[in-house]
């Protein structure tokens, strides 16, 4: 398919699919605000780094350092310098064979990326776009902190603004016709549903966050995650995402949110979460050696999951460059997206789940968002996904909530602040 056919999908879908390969590049926002009726995530608020005025040309796509002074690119120079001086561990060595393997393909996708001019300005209008009505002068209280209301408020109620079809009004001749409807639930250790299929608002306290249609949340600490354990395996979930506060020391630095150590995702119930006919689990992993390899040797054990693929989020700027240098030893500009199975109870003729084979290397390539969000990648999967369709969906340590999906995690609706949104003028 021709560049100017696919432009018109990429606007519609907010997904680009480069041809003659398993490279894809996302718009986190289109892809969300699908979700969502009445209100659109902001550009400008989602997209809050990365965005330089240069740009890049085809010519020589491993030219794609940071965008810097000349003074922070020779003390990025000689800090590699001295990280090379000394010999490699074990570890070290393990991981920089894995990028030299995993180098050349990156490299290729990003080469997709930067001869696709029509997909590159698109990229460059990302920021301005729907920009003019943001919400957050809407917003009385200043951002939350949910672990802390949770430790020091466990009473505190949200207050749920759904809006409802009437269903006394005839769809054909009154089709905007609404009524409303308030409740007021405990915020923390319970599900909180809007199963609607229009945008809901929840208050908490001062501030305002946006529910997407059908969608929820759970929000507790980890020692309450059991409560989120269907009594009927028939009510599990086929698509289980995690993304772990891995023990980081740039967030722990930052302050940007608690981490736990790698003992803890041990007892996460994943077999007791996943459906009769099985489920999908998709688990996002930084490139720290050590926790590729936790995840190999014990972390799927421990849950029952079978190792299917490993896909990779490669990360550019709205010109079209890498956020970082490729090679740059602790900030390479990739994660990975490991993928596997987790057996449900339908077995076939030979004793045995069938699950659809997936194929490694599949790259995404996005603008990040703000710091450890991931992009939406659930329409990536969707034909892998075993059982019931739509799948039931639920994604562990969540800091937003998708339409059709659960979202538990201490801070569920970080990104779902009123201030990351823009209000719809007809709505």
């Amino acid at each position: 398919m021709e560049d100017s056919q696919k432009l018109p999908l990429f606007h519609e879908s907010g997904i680009y699919h480069f041809n003659d390969s398993n490279t894809v590049f996302i718009d986190p926002v289109r892809v969300l605000n699908r979700s969502y009726n009445r209100f659109t995530i902001s550009p400008s608020t989602y997209y809050p780094r990365f965005f330089e005025s240069r740009t890049l040309t085809p010519k020589n796509p491993i030219s794609t350092t940071v965008s810097s002074s000349p003074t922070k690119r020779k003390r990025k120079k000689r800090k590699r310098s001295s990280k090379d001086s000394r010999p490699l561990n074990d570890r070290e060595q393990i991981a920089l064979q894995r990028h030299q393997e995993l180098r050349p393909l990156l490299l290729k996708a990003h080469e997709c990326l930067l001869k696709s001019n029509g997909l590159l300005d698109a990229l460059r209008s990302l920021r301005s776009e729907n920009v003019s009505h943001c919400l957050k002068e809407e917003c009385e209280g200043s951002e939350q902190c949910f672990v802390e209301l949770g430790q020091q408020s466990p009473d505190l109620v949200v207050t749920l603004n759904l809006r409802i079809r009437d269903s006394d009004k005839d769809l054909e001749d009154s089709p905007n016709v609404y009524c409303e409807q308030r409740s007021i639930l405990p915020a923390f250790n319970n599900l909180v549903a809007n199963d609607t299929e229009d945008d809901a608002v929840a208050d908490i306290l001062n501030n305002h966050y946006i529910m997407p249609r059908e969608s929820c949340f759970y929000m507790s600490d980890l020692g309450q995650i059991r409560n989120l354990i269907p009594a009927h395996t028939d009510c599990g979930f086929n698509l289980i995402m995690v993304d772990p506060p891995w023990e980081n020391a740039s967030a722990h630095q930052k302050s940007r949110y608690p981490t736990l150590p790698n003992r803890y995702f041990l007892s996460l119930p994943i077999k007791q979460l996943t459906h009769t006919e099985g489920a999908l689990v998709a688990l996002w992993v930084t490139n720290r050696e050590k926790l590729r390899s936790f995840v190999e040797k014990e972390l799927f054990a421990a849950w029952g999951v079978s190792y299917a693929a490993s896909f990779h989020w490669l990360k550019v700027k709205a010109n079209g460059s890498l956020i970082s240098d490729l090679d740059l030893f602790h900030h390479r500009p990739y994660e990975s997206l490991i993928l596997g199975y987790s057996p449900g109870k339908v077995k076939n003729s030979d004793n045995q789940t069938k699950f659809k084979p997936l194929k490694d290397d599949h790259v995404i390539m996005s603008i990040p968002g703000d710091y450890s969000r991931k992009p939406p990648i659930a329409d990536l999967l969707q034909e892998y996904i075993p059982g019931v369709k739509p799948p039931r969906c639920v994604e562990l340590f969540a800091r937003e909530v998708m339409a059709g999906w659960v979202a538990w995690g201490n801070e569920p609706l970080h990104f779902q602040d009123s201030r990351y949104f823009v209000k719809k003028m007809d709505s």
